[in-house]
């Protein structure tokens, strides 16, 4: 896909996708991010020492759509991880509603402990989209993210989240749907190709039928419960995976 199409598709539409983006953020729900403790332990019945797992991201790693941090994408995923992993997994969140990658380095990432950790999740994109930025900011972006991560963190492996389908979100009207679902493929391609060039970074795309209703919640823009356990799985699946292969390695 040519990196500038969604813009050349929204300048003849402005007017028309202005006035719904307007109308969109009047009349879409507020959701709060997610109540409760922002760390725990998943598995905690498992032998062995746990894993660690640290997760930072926009809004639904914020857990806006859910009513807490176990149930949101975090929890979820180290408790899924934990099941196929037979060992517990320690989870810490990291998240703030409404955030780019630019803006997450400067208001989120300064509350991440500088402390060693197994995986780290890192998940962007629906903002990113809805600001238009250009390929070349978001991949800027991300690679300082990436190696802000690995000096303070030095993750064995980070596994960076695909950009969400926001072609298939119902709180959006046409046309602005089918131009930001345009904008985000050219951002979740780059951040794929970005990953392949990046040593122990793992590209997992996300992949939700939002087609089922029940996948989000009551805004139409967000994760529910049920839409963070089906990433949450397609994580674990792609991370176990990774960490098997790598213990195999010679």
């Amino acid at each position: 896909m040519r990196r500038f199409l969604p813009e050349l598709v929204a300048l003849p539409l402005l007017p028309v996708l202005i006035a719904q983006g307007r109308r969109t953020r009047r009349i879409t729900p507020r959701l709060p991010e997610a109540a409760g403790p922002k760390e725990g332990i998943a598995g905690a019945k498992h032998d062995g020492p746990p894993l660690s797992l640290l997760t930072i991201g926009e809004s639904p790693v914020a857990g806006v759509g859910v009513s807490s941090h176990e149930t949101a994408i975090t929890g979820q995923f180290a408790r899924v991880l934990a099941e196929r992993l037979q060992r517990p997994v320690a989870w810490r969140t990291c998240g703030k509603n409404g955030v780019t990658v630019r803006e997450a380095l400067e208001q989120v990432f300064p509350d991440v402990p500088a402390t060693p950790v197994d995986l780290a999740l890192v998940a962007f994109g629906v903002n990113d989209t809805t600001a238009f930025r250009s390929v070349s900011s978001w991949r800027r972006d991300l690679l300082a993210m990436l190696e802000a991560l690995r000096v303070r963190c030095a993750p064995t492996c980070v596994i960076v989240s695909g950009v969400p389908p926001v072609a298939h979100l119902p709180a959006l009207p046409q046309p602005l749907r089918w131009v930001m679902g345009l904008k985000a493929q050219v951002l979740d391609a780059e951040i794929r190709a970005l990953a392949q060039t990046l040593p122990r970074t793992l590209y997992v795309p996300l992949l939700l039928d939002t087609h089922d209703r029940s996948m989000l919640a009551q805004d139409g823009y967000h994760p529910s419960e049920k839409g963070c356990s089906t990433w949450a799985a397609l994580l674990a699946d792609a991370s176990a995976g990774w960490l098997a292969d790598t213990s195999a390695s010679p």
